[in-house]
């Protein structure tokens, strides 16, 4: 219970109470919270202190509130450290997430100026280009772009993509390791189909992660995703 008596302010107390109950899974994504009055009676504290504690988990991102209906918990985001290599599928399933792609699309390109310059290959140069959408739980998180060179990759097929995880397949197929991946992020704004496959609203805010994949010195693959701003969360330890 809140107490009258501690330094701590009555709301800082309150948002304590209801943050435990968040992260301890009592109070699940998307499950409503209790309304003002239940609050007061609860904790009996006044509206002015449920008002503010619940501005305050709302502007930290704990809870959103749907007009008219009530207020209730933010989905869970992905925290990701940028100090190692890191794979969706292999990070969706350490948060106890069942990760699942679907491939959009996939032909075969031939590499402009700009793709010659960022994989460091001559113009022309033939590349797979695949297009897929990364899902956790059935939720769409990533859309995403590659271009593979094809003569690295020769056979790759788009059931070989369907049936494993792309990396698993350099891996396990083709003897391709990777040793290292540069990744460059920029805020943007989804566009329409962006929005409509990442089910968020248009102009919804997100991240643009670009990566360039390498083994050695050669680059194997270069990506480009747009990730929802509502579900990821990426970290730099400084030393």
């Amino acid at each position: 219970m809140v107490e009258k008596d501690s330094r701590l302010p009555l709301y800082h107390q309150l948002m304590d109470i209801l943050l435990e109950k968040i992260e301890s899974g009592e109070l699940g994504e998307n499950d409503q919270l209790p309304s003002e009055r239940e609050l007061c009676e609860t904790y009996e504290v006044s509206r002015t202190t449920v008002r503010q504690t619940m501005q305050e988990l709302e502007k930290e991102g704990y809870i959103y509130k749907i007009h008219g209906k009530g207020t209730y918990v933010s989905p869970r985001t992905y925290k990701q450290s940028l100090v190692k290599f890191y794979s969706f599928t292999e990070e969706m399933k350490k948060a106890g997430k069942h990760p699942t792609t679907q491939v959009i699309s996939f032909s075969k390109v031939v590499a402009d100026s700009k793709l010659a310059k960022v994989m460091n290959l001559r113009v022309e140069t033939e590349l797979f280009k695949v297009t897929r959408l990364r899902l956790a739980d059935e939720e769409p998180m990533l859309y995403e772009t590659s271009y593979l060179p094809v003569d690295v990759f020769s056979s790759l097929s788009r059931e070989d993509l369907e049936h494993a995880p792309m990396y698993e397949v350099f891996r396990e197929q083709y003897n391709v390791n990777i040793s290292s991946a540069v990744e460059s992020f920029k805020a943007v704004s989804a566009d329409k189909m962006e929005a409509d496959m990442l089910q968020i609203v248009e102009g919804s805010p997100c991240l643009l992660l670009e990566r360039i994949t390498y083994d050695q010195s050669r680059v194997i693959e270069y990506t480009v995703s747009i990730a929802r701003g509502d579900k990821f969360t990426y970290t730099v330890e400084l030393k």
